[in-house]
């Protein structure tokens, strides 16, 4: 009797994983693409009033700052007010009412166009609110803008 070795087993070849990394690859490329792409739409820019200096009428722009305290002027309908960014103040008119959250030194981004008299006439007055949040403290209510039970109107 003779002892043969036995023959060595058929292993597939060896085969690098190319096919597998470039697939990855335009996955991430296409979700880097799709999440920068979406990037742009979501994004308000808006200029402060010193960048606007110079501006004429005609030109629709979002301009953003603080409400000058004590400048609010005249009913929510037919509102004028200043908005500054510290160095130069840009007169608004709007005849949108702001939401209420709008009030003096608060921030806001008015949309809207330069009147030949130099006013921002703003089509939309957007509010800019504080992301922090304080819970109040323990037995406490917490503070509600938008009820007041004495208010009669």
């Amino acid at each position: 009797m003779t002892v043969t070795a036995p023959p060595d087993p058929i292993l597939p070849p060896r085969r690098r994983p190319w096919g597998i990394l470039v697939l990855v690859g335009v996955l991430v490329a296409v979700v880097v693409w799709l999440a920068l792409s979406s990037v742009g739409n979501a994004l308000v820019y808006y200029r402060t009033p010193s960048e606007v200096a110079g501006i004429g009428p005609g030109q629709v722009l979002r301009l953003g700052g603080v409400v000058k305290p004590g400048s609010v002027e005249g009913p929510a309908t037919d509102l004028t007010f200043l908005l500054t960014d510290g160095e130069t103040d840009v007169v608004i008119h709007s005849t949108v009412a702001p939401t209420r959250s709008f009030r003096e030194g608060s921030g806001a981004v008015v949309e809207g166009e330069f009147r030949d008299d130099g006013v921002f006439e703003a089509t939309q007055v957007i509010v800019k609110h504080d992301e922090n949040y304080v819970a109040p403290t323990e037995g406490a209510l917490p503070a509600n803008d938008y009820f007041d039970p004495g208010d009669d109107e």
